[in-house]
């Protein structure tokens, strides 16, 4: 499939290149602050009209710095009518049950437990370890080396930082931040 990343900066150099690693064609990125940057077709309502959603894919790749942001531009990829494909990479190691929605990423070396549920657009970095019977909310950020035990509940919009842990049965609220290496238990 022939891909376009809707972002150019450094998280969407990441992308372009697990595009290439997962067997795809990497077709340009879209970026609507730098339309004129190398690499960079134009900005989305430009590249719609050469870049039809009848034959090219496209996943976003905007940063976790504004998830709200984010998450508006999954929308408006999805209102357009662009197939998003999730983007697994071959060392990634996946249960052969989890069920991973639309626009998902997941790099190098993470590993997604039996009966795992990541919702649309979830990034997972290298090295994150995601426990069995666990649901990631959508548009959520793992970072690396972070750890969700089993039985978690992971809400909406939420980023969790490096080497962050989160305890068995944890419950985490959507829009949360939990820093990096720090241990999230569900209040009591």
């Amino acid at each position: 499939m022939k891909i376009l990343v809707y972002g150019s900066t450094t998280f969407g150099s990441v992308v372009r290149l697990l595009v290439e690693d997962c067997g795809h064609e990497f077709a340009g990125f879209i970026d609507d602050v730098n339309p004129a940057a190398s690499d960079v077709i134009g900005a989305f309502d430009v590249a719609k009209e050469s870049y039809p959603p009848s034959r090219f894919g496209c996943v976003n790749a905007v940063g976790y710095n504004d998830l709200a942001a984010r998450q508006r531009v999954t929308d408006r990829i999805g209102h357009a009518g662009y197939t998003m494909p999730s983007l697994v990479h071959p060392r990634a190691i996946v249960g052969r049950d989890a069920r991973i929605h639309a626009g998902c990423v997941v790099m190098a070396g993470a590993v997604i437990d039996y009966r795992v549920e990541l919702g649309a657009c979830v990034v997972v970095w290298p090295g994150v370890v995601v426990a069995h019977d666990t649901v990631i909310g959508a548009n959520t950020f793992l970072s690396p080396n972070c750890t969700i035990c089993g039985c978690c509940v992971i809400g909406d919009d939420c980023f969790v930082g490096a080497g962050a842990v989160v305890v068995d049965h944890a419950t985490v609220p959507k829009r949360t931040r939990i820093k990096a290496a720090e241990r999230f238990v569900t209040p009591r």
